[in-house]
């Protein structure tokens, strides 16, 4: 996988490791991060050789959002370029979320605007005890973009979404996890035992059925009970001669632990 300055990839047995690589600017997000990260989510969802992805950030801050200074060299046509910008970040969001492998994201510190969005887009994501969590776009005199306003009442309902967005409230890792904004909370010794033992969790996952819960659970918001239950039926049914599910089953029956080999099924 082409390597980039602003983001860090590394592919090592199974699992592509990301990491936004502009500490000195808060890992902010420009034109050039935002490709890196379009063509990593490709990348990662193509290569079937990769069974988790991580994402986390350099430095103090997991990501600042927005780069702020190049809005301000845009000048007059900071639409256009503010158009590009979350469009090419927006498809990298998609890819990421919708790719039939996990993500987990490790928020190392601030996530604030578009940071905060991306933080949010992992199946697992875990944080810091000193990480914060602000939205940030109500003091640039912006609406926010990334998917904060789709994830956010999906999280913690829409109530909560509207104090959080339109108060510009800032959260701390223990209150995001409190509302349910993201999975755990550990501290900066525990950080890396517990990514690693995720890592591991995750690795040894039935790869085909967590795509599948990955997809069961995004379409969700948007089908009738009838609908989703119909899809539920179809995905069963579908995965269920696939060799993770055979080597579950019998596994289940022979009072063992599972042994999931899913590279020919990714």
């Amino acid at each position: 996988m082409p390597m980039s300055q602003h983001l860090l990839v590394e592919v090592e047995k199974g699992v592509a490791y990301l990491t936004l690589n502009r500490p000195q600017q808060g890992n902010a997000i420009d034109l050039a991060l935002a490709q890196a990260l379009l063509h990593a989510a490709i990348q990662c969802d193509q290569d079937r050789s990769i069974r988790c992805v991580v994402l986390t950030g350099a430095g103090r801050f997991f990501c600042a959002g927005g780069d702020i200074a190049a809005f301000t060299e845009a000048q007059a046509q900071v639409p256009a370029f503010l158009s590009e910008l979350a469009g090419i970040l927006h498809l990298a969001i998609s890819r990421f979320m919708r790719m039939n492998k996990p993500l987990l994201v490790v928020v190392n510190g601030t996530a604030a605007g578009a940071g905060m969005s991306l933080a949010l887009i992992g199946d697992v994501v875990i944080a810091v005890e000193n990480a914060q969590f602000a939205p940030s776009y109500g003091a640039i005199g912006l609406s926010p973009d990334a998917g904060l306003t789709w994830h956010l009442p999906k999280l913690v309902g829409l109530r909560k979404a509207q104090q959080i967005l339109i108060l510009n409230q800032k959260l701390s890792a223990a209150e995001a996890d409190q509302i349910g904004l993201i999975s755990e909370v550990v501290t900066t010794e525990q950080l890396q035992k517990r990514q690693t033992a995720l890592i591991e969790q995750l690795l040894n996952s039935a790869t085909p059925a967590l795509s599948n819960v990955k997809q069961l659970l995004l379409n969700s918001h948007q089908n009738t009970l009838e609908t989703h239950l119909e899809l539920e039926a179809r995905s069963i049914a579908a995965i269920s001669l696939g060799e993770s599910a055979k080597e579950g089953l019998v596994a289940f029956l022979e009072k063992r632990a599972a042994q999931f080999n899913q590279d020919s099924e990714i």
